[in-house]
Parts: C-alpha cells; structure tokens; sequence
C-alpha cells in the first residue's frame, strides 16, 4: 500500500514533534517565571499564578490566560505525539527497515527517544507546578521520584548510545560522507535534556543531600553532552568541507543553539543550588557574561544555519513547497530554544545588571523578540503536523539519512 502521508514512512525523528511541543510549552511558562512574583521560591506556582489573575488587571489577567492555554495545548501536543511515536516506534523495531537503519550513521538518531521522553518529564512538571494547588507542599517527595525518572531515561540513553558507539568501534563502517551536518550532536542534545532535569532539585529544593546528588548527577550527564558535541561538531565540519551539506538534513546546523539552552539553564540550576546550600553563590555580573556568552553561540550558530538553508531553499521546498521532510521538526528546537535563553538573558542578565530597565521600552523592545520567535515556533508546529500527519498531495516524507 502506496502511504498517503509523511507520517506513514516512520522515522524516530518524529520524536522531535513531540520534542517541539514539549519546548513550547516551557516558552509559555517563562512568562509566569519572570512576570508573577513568586517571594521565597525559585519558581512560581499556582497559587502565586491565581493571586496575580485575581489581583490584576484586565491585561494582566489576559496573558495568564493565555500562558494557561498555551502551556496546557502543547503539554497535550508533547503527549500525544509521544504516544503515537512509542507505537510506531515499538512496530518499527520488528522490521526490514529498522535492521538497516542500525547499520548507518542514522543509528544515533534513536537518541530522540530518551530526548523526547526527559523533555516530556520537564513539560510535566511544569504543567504541574502551574495548575496543580498545593503541590509545592509535596514537592521535596517529588525531587527523588523525578531524578529516579530520569536515571531511568538516562540508562536507556546510554544502552542506545552504547550500542551506536560500540558497532562502530567494532565494526567500523561510519559514513563520513554522510556525516555533512550536525546530527551526531542529537545524542548530546538527549544527554543534556536528562541532565538539567536532574539539576531542577539543585534550584528548588532546601535539602542539601538532595541538592547535592543533583548537582552529582547533572554533572555527569553534562559532561557527557559536551563531550559528544564536541567531538561531533568538529567531524560535522570536516565533512561539510569535504562533501558540502545535504539539503534535508540542513535544520540540524542550528541544533547548537537549544543545546546552549539546555546547558545554560542546567548551569544556572547548579549555581543557585551551590549558592544556596553551600554558600558558593555566584553574582549577577557572572551569570550575565556567561548567559551572553551562550546567547551569542545561538546568534553565530543560528546565523549559520539560516545561510546554509537559504543556499538549499529549504523554506521554499520543504516548508511551503511539495517535498517533506521529517528533518523540519528540527527546526522547532532552534526558535524555542533561542526564545527560552532569551528570557533569561534578559532577565538575569541585563535587568540584573541594570544593563537596561524592567518594563521599559528597551525591554519590551527584547521582548518582542522572544515572543516573535516564540509565536514563529508556534505556527510552524501546526503547519508541520498538518503536513505531515494530514492528508498530502505528496506520496510519502523523503527519508532521513
């Protein structure tokens, strides 16, 4: 049977639509993060989200009203698109194309299954922390539970990864050729998700042994992300040099820029537990340069990523034209990901160090540009899930290399 959608030739990338939704939902929740006071905790909840909407006025009252909607559409989105993988996923396995697919360098793409599932666990919590009542007064119950999840997930990350690293050691056969782009970073994207899950109890919780094994553990998975990128960058580029880029695999040249998200985010947890558990603390021009540092990785690497795209006219042919491409949810990541650092460049870098004003026109000015970004991601989501997932003139998605 001729399929009659993109989404009928399966590939483990369409973890990344639910990957996509998942980061979305966390770009909504920013704006309780930095606009509702939350006095004495880290993070706001949903008691100071309910006083803010009865004491606000009626602008204040729409915008939670609209992070409420958003963040409760993409949770919904991020799960449902989970489901729908993990059934394929698991039918997948059984078959012809799966036993190819593990003998090519795509081996390293299952990697968007542990990717998928940390950042389903985040987009949870989240969802918990701004519409559940009373949770904070469990919350320390909770830390262990969710680093017990993420070990979990951890563990499968590493037996995939494992296995990846293994066969190529033993067997060889590592397509450098096809390896002209950036998506041997995905496994390091995965590690760094697990990892500043891990590093949430170092921001919120008061136990110090707790805080501590977070710290333990987040820094595991952080160095194994940055090595992994590392590395992975710079065979990326030899052989881009050598052989150019590939079309379809294009949107994986911006995947640096959610990385610096997840690492930055994971960094700024660590220091707020060491500072306030183990008077380690880290003053507000540190946290600037480094978030400058990180946000101008984004900026470098995103610009990049967009120049190669427009050589390919990627937009023009996957996008908006005839040709699919599962790759195209790897674009999602890249505009949440700039659009989350963003709020905290802004916030706990430049407001923080008096650079410029809360509320001013300047701010509202880097606003802008968070949120087009952010509202950008939004529309891209629902048009990639009707393209792929709808009903298409085109017979079948181009498969990933």
């Amino acid at each position: 049977m001729t399929p009659s959608r993109p989404s009928d030739t399966y590939s483990p990338m369409y973890f990344l639509a639910s990957l996509g939704a998942g980061g979305l939902s966390v770009s909504f929740f920013m704006w309780f993060m930095f606009w509702v006071p939350h006095p004495g905790r880290s993070v706001p909840i949903f008691e100071d989200i309910f006083a803010a909407f009865q004491n606000g006025s009626a602008l204040t009252q729409a915008w939670i009203i609209a992070a409420w909607l958003g963040i409760a559409t993409f949770v919904f989105l991020n799960i449902k698109a989970l489901v729908w993988n993990l059934s394929r996923y698991n039918a997948w396995k059984h078959t012809e194309a799966f036993a190819k697919f593990v003998k090519t360098n795509a081996q390293s793409q299952l990697m968007a299954l542990p990717l998928a599932l940390a950042m389903t666990v985040n987009g949870l919590f989240v969802a918990g922390l701004v519409f559940v009542p009373g949770l904070w007064s469990i919350v320390e119950y909770l830390f262990p539970l969710a680093m017990i999840a993420f070990l979990a997930i951890g563990v499968l990350a590493f037996r995939l990864y494992g296995h990846f690293i293994a066969r190529i050691k033993v067997e060889g056969g590592f397509n450098h050729a096809a390896n002209n782009s950036f998506g041997q970073i995905l496994p390091a994207f995965a590690f760094a998700m697990i990892g500043v899950g891990l590093a949430a109890p170092a921001a919120m919780s008061t136990n110090t042994t707790v805080v501590g094994f977070s710290i333990v553990l987040s820094t595991l998975f952080f160095v194994t992300a940055a090595l992994i990128a590392g590395v992975a960058l710079i065979l990326g580029i030899r052989s881009m040099l050598d052989h150019g880029t590939n079309a379809e695999t294009a949107p994986t040249l911006m995947i640096l820029v959610p990385l610096m998200t997840i690492l930055g985010i994971l960094m700024l947890r660590q220091n707020h537990g060491l500072g306030v558990q183990f008077e380690a603390h880290t003053s507000d021009a540190e946290t600037f340069v480094l978030l400058t540092r990180l946000v101008a990785i984004q900026v470098l690497f995103g610009m990049f990523g967009w120049l190669i795209m427009a050589r390919h006219n990627y937009a023009k042919r996957f996008i908006w034209g005839n040709e699919t491409s599962v790759m195209s949810y790897a674009l999602v990541c890249p505009g949440v990901g700039f659009t989350v650092l963003m709020h905290f460049f802004i916030h706990k870098g430049l407001v923080a160090v008096h650079l410029v004003d809360k509320f001013s026109a300047g701010y509202w000015a880097l606003i802008a540009i968070a949120t087009l970004s952010q509202f950008a991601m939004v529309a891209l989501v629902f048009l990639l899930n009707r393209r792929h997932f709808g009903t298409q003139r085109t017979p079948a998605a181009v498969p990933a290399e």
